[in-house]
């Protein structure tokens, strides 16, 4: 029995050192083979041993960088704006035009909170930067079904998104990564939760749930119910299409959503879900907490170098919302001519305070570009800037009040050989006319000659000293055509050079705000009373304005007011600008589109809102009469000549004169009336313009024969290009003009070098022109009169320079 045991144990033993000696055997076969494979798979293993470094290195790196939650403290605090009385404007939670205010965690409702964890980041607290899970999910079922189906941003992901935007490409997830691991590395998980909610983006410009509350449901974040916090909750996943103003059953589909995730998360009951569902809930207007005047309170907050929390504002809210009123409903009524935007600012002449400040017809009608500021928008000024040419040229006495303006065909080289001729509205020329004329009509042609002899870059550096700081091209650029509205400007920049000149050129500071007391936009004062005031005597004087607008036109008020309209090219814009002692008004209606309205100039446009405006504001009260231009002395002089009558004058009408130029007045025969001896023996007067009236005289019927015996074309001197292809076709279109004014009831014998072409009773002649030089000549009785020119075939067309004139006004 014991050698029975002793074999089967030496069997054993044998068995186990066969087994062992095989097991050395295969070991040391594998060990050989594994050392072949370690030798061939280094580099990946040292592949993956640098990526590992890499990713350690990575994710350690965030901790040198931490973002932490005082570098994303949100300073912009709400302001409570009042108007100059106490009256409340609204309040607004920004300095810019988005509405949002940063509150604590503790000033949430619960109910938010738990809303907005379980709809954007179930596992908020209990991951990282990332989410493995749901990055993992994410990549699951995108490729299971071949597309993105669902995302794994987490909250933190989402606000690395806010603070740090970048592209939704792949360098731009890195980036997301990157910021969200800086963030982890400084703040708490509660940190991170309170900077996301505060700027969550909640629809139209409204950011935070503070910002939310307050302006969709009027109470504070803190006593949101459920019903109301799983709206909001809703809003960010995509706060364009879930806007509760716009899109209010999308908003409670998602609503829905939200409340089955509280649900699942175990925040709500489902009793509890449904109640949420079905609570009738109100929305606010869409005002959003403001009362009136927006535009002017955003733009008013950004000009505050603090953060006061209360704000007395120089407006006048009963008159501010007047204001709004009328101007929508101009608008309503100008609606048929394509116009629908409008603009008024009202300042006290005495103070230098804005009274009411209206940018648009309503600041929250997104679709029709409300928020656009038609205050500080810039717009071609049409005519509303001639006043300031004509005070500049007085004030250097390039011109006087008493002087005579030619209103004729003036043409002006531009490139392309082509001419430029301005024109007024009406598209017609008035001649000789004064200056009081010419500014109260608005006349274009006298405008430009001015600027032609003012200098454009005179006028623009007084431009730039009345406050026009918008104008910062250089004066090649706008060209003559700064006269007639060349350039941009804003309504604001207008109505504080009216201001100005309603100061008679006193230094200005105008003020939004009285407590805290803060001024803006002072403009230094340009000394000229005397020329200031004749300006304002101009542009208040109905009857010189007749003309174009008419006596009783809605620029005349039942008071003393001097007004401006202005229409820039092809009616996008129509101003009226004009001030009493006591008020400035500045209005402009027309598209921020800048598409044409149809045939609106400005005493059609912007002139109703203006007329209203003055009379609501002086409906209590008239305002003083304006002061006479100081050392300023009235003459009568003729309407035509602007000299001291003589018997031939047609016309007398008064003009200022300053004392100094009294002795010229008085001893300078008229220029345009000359003394000539009838046949009877006794004196007459002759009207006798000078030779740049000659083509204007030629447009005028014949009935009006108060011109003496003249040719009016060609003009001596001028000079004819003939098109050589035309000569050389012997075609018979091209034909000049020979014309005489007041040629009599005798014939008319005409000569051309000598040689007689006519002998007839009408008042021209036509001539197939020839190259050469020429003096043409006509005689009637004893009448006489000739003029040489020259005509020259053309090789090519000439290229001059000299005009801007794109984009210019027309005149009104």
């Amino acid at each position: 029995m014991m050698a029975t045991y002793f074999e089967k144990f030496k069997m054993g033993q044998y068995r186990w050192q066969s087994q062992w000696g095989l097991f050395k055997q295969r070991s040391t076969l594998l060990c050989r083979r594994l050392q072949v494979r370690w030798r061939n798979s280094r580099w990946w293993l040292k592949g993956l041993l640098l990526v590992f470094l890499v990713l350690l290195l990575g994710r350690s790196l965030p901790n040198l960088a931490p973002i932490r939650a005082n570098d994303l403290v949100q300073e912009q605090m709400a302001i409570e704006f009042t108007d100059r009385n106490g009256l409340l404007l609204g309040t607004v939670l920004t300095r810019d035009q988005e509405h949002t205010m940063s509150v604590s965690l503790e000033q949430i409702s619960p109910h938010f909170i738990h809303a907005i964890i379980a709809a954007e980041d179930q596992r908020f607290y209990q991951h990282g930067a990332l989410d493995g899970k749901a990055i993992a999910r994410a990549l699951l079922e995108a490729m299971q079904a071949r597309q993105v189906v669902s995302g794994a941003s987490t909250i933190t992901m989402q606000l690395a998104r806010m603070i740090d935007p970048s592209p939704r490409d792949l360098p731009g997830k890195f980036k997301e990564i990157w910021t969200s691991w800086r963030l982890t590395a400084g703040m708490s998980k509660d940190e991170i939760l309170q900077a996301y909610i505060n700027r969550l983006p909640m629809g139209g410009n409204i950011y935070g749930v503070e910002a939310a509350a307050r302006i969709y449901f009027g109470v504070p974040a803190k006593d949101l119910n459920l019903s109301q916090a799983s709206l909001l909750a809703a809003i960010p996943n995509d706060p364009n299409q879930l806007a509760p103003y716009n899109h209010w059953q999308a908003l409670k589909k998602r609503q829905a959503y939200v409340l089955n995730r509280m649900i699942k998360d175990g925040y709500i009951t489902q009793s509890e879900a449904n109640w949420a569902a079905n609570e009738a809930v109100s929305l606010q207007p869409r005002q959003q907490g403001i009362v009136a005047a927006p535009h002017f309170l955003f733009w008013l907050a950004g000009q505050l170098a603090d953060h006061p929390a209360q704000v007395q504002t120089t407006l006048d809210r009963p008159l501010q919302q007047f204001v709004e009123t009328q101007v929508q409903q101009v608008i309503r009524t100008l609606a048929a001519n394509n116009v629908q935007h409008a603009a008024a600012l009202v300042l006290d002449n005495h103070t230098g305070e804005i009274l009411a400040y209206v940018g648009s017809p309503d600041y929250f009608a997104d679709a029709q570009m409300g928020r656009n500021d038609g205050v500080q928008a810039l717009r071609q000024p049409g005519s509303t800037l001639k006043p300031f040419l004509y005070q500049l040229a007085l004030e250097k006495q390039v011109i006087r009040p008493n002087s005579i303006l030619a209103d004729v065909p003036t043409r002006y080289a531009i490139p392309g050989a082509q001419l430029y001729t301005p024109s007024d509205y009406s598209e017609t020329f008035q001649g000789p006319v004064r200056v009081r004329l010419a500014l109260a009509n608005s006349l274009n042609v006298p405008a430009v000659r001015i600027l032609e002899r003012v200098g454009v870059k005179v006028f623009l550096e007084r431009l730039h000293q009345l406050g026009f700081e918008h104008l910062t091209h250089s004066p090649d650029h706008y060209g003559l055509g700064l006269a007639l509205g060349s350039g941009e400007v804003s309504l604001w920049e207008l109505a504080r050079a009216y201001l100005m000149m309603a100061k008679q050129g006193q230094g200005i500071t105008l003020k939004g705000v009285r407590s805290p007391e803060v001024r803006f936009s002072h403009v230094a004062s340009i000394r000229s009373p005397s020329t200031w005031a004749l300006v304002t005597d101009m542009l208040s004087d109905r009857h010189a304005r007749a003309r174009a607008f008419g006596v009783e036109s809605l620029l005349s008020l039942p008071f003393p007011a001097a007004v401006k309209t202005g229409t820039s090219s092809d009616f996008r814009d129509t101003w009226t600008v004009g001030f009493t002692t006591d008020y400035t008004v500045a209005t402009w209606v027309g598209n921020f589109d800048g598409s044409p309205m149809q045939q609106v100039s400005g005493v059609t446009g912007a002139a109703p809102l203006w007329h209203r405006i003055m009379l609501h504001l002086h409906e209590t009260q008239e305002p003083q009469p304006f002061s006479p231009p100081s050392g300023m002395v009235k003459r009568p002089i003729c309407a035509i000549s602007g000299a001291r009558p003589t018997p031939g004058c047609p016309s007398v009408v008064q003009e200022y004169f300053a004392q100094a130029d009294l002795d010229e007045y008085n001893r300078q025969p008229d220029p345009f009336y000359s003394v000539t001896t009838s046949s009877n023996g006794k004196r007459q007067y002759q009207l006798k313009l000078p030779a740049e009236y000659n083509e204007w005289m030629a447009m005028q019927p014949p009935t009006d024969s108060g011109f003496d015996f003249r040719i009016v074309s060609p003009r001596n001197g001028d000079f004819f290009l003939l098109d050589k292809e035309s000569v050389q076709s012997k075609t018979a279109s091209q034909r000049l003009e020979f014309k005489l004014v007041n040629p009599g009831t005798d014939p008319v014998e005409w000569r051309l070098n000598g040689k007689k072409i006519a002998n007839q009773t009408s008042s021209s002649v036509f001539w197939a022109p020839q190259a050469g030089s020429w003096t043409l000549q006509v005689k009637s009785g004893n009448k006489t009169d000739q003029v040489q020119f020259q005509v020259q075939t053309a090789e090519t067309r000439p290229t001059r320079r000299g005009f801007s004139f794109a984009g210019i006004g027309n005149g009104q």
